[in-house]
């Protein structure tokens, strides 16, 4: 995979999960700070992970995949800075997931959980909202604090 496939590749799952957001919220203009391509087989990953280390290098490594702070890289919802290659995991057939910064989380969790599509999920030191819909090739997270924060401090 090169360079501009890989980006290509980003932009669309981005896209997806813009427009399932945008289905599902009141939040047209939340920004986006994290994405993440769920890697399909274990040579896709490898493929992915090659390509994505000429745009940025690793800044986390995780048992789901590695972490990398790339290069801006402009979106249909704001400038992307932090990427995920996951390896393949057959819970999650969709392309990949984006996740979003709502300006208010609090009345945003307290609006969206009661609703279809929405789960919260809880980490020792953030919690998030995921929003997932049938047949949508990319999910949509909304964590607090937001991602790119808790990595790049921004």
């Amino acid at each position: 995979m090169n360079t501009n496939t890989l980006k290509k590749l980003v932009k669309d799952i981005v896209s997806q999960a813009k427009a399932l957001k945008d289905r599902h919220t009141l939040e047209p203009n939340a920004p986006v700070n994290y994405a993440c391509i769920f890697a399909q087989s274990d040579t896709e990953y490898k493929e992915l992970i090659e390509a994505t280390q000429t745009i940025g290098k690793v800044v986390k490594e995780m048992n789901s995949g590695l972490l990398y702070h790339i290069t801006d890289l402009e979106t249909v919802a704001g400038v992307l800075r932090i990427l995920k290659i996951r390896i393949p995991d057959p819970t999650k057939p969709e392309r990949g997931d984006a996740d979003f910064t709502v300006a208010d989380y609090p009345s945003f969790k307290k609006e969206c959980l009661s609703r279809p599509g929405f789960k919260l999920i809880t980490r020792t030191d953030m919690e998030m909202i995921e929003l997932m819909e049938l047949n949508c090739t990319a999910r949509a997270y909304f964590s607090n604090p937001p991602v790119d924060q808790q990595l790049l401090g921004s």
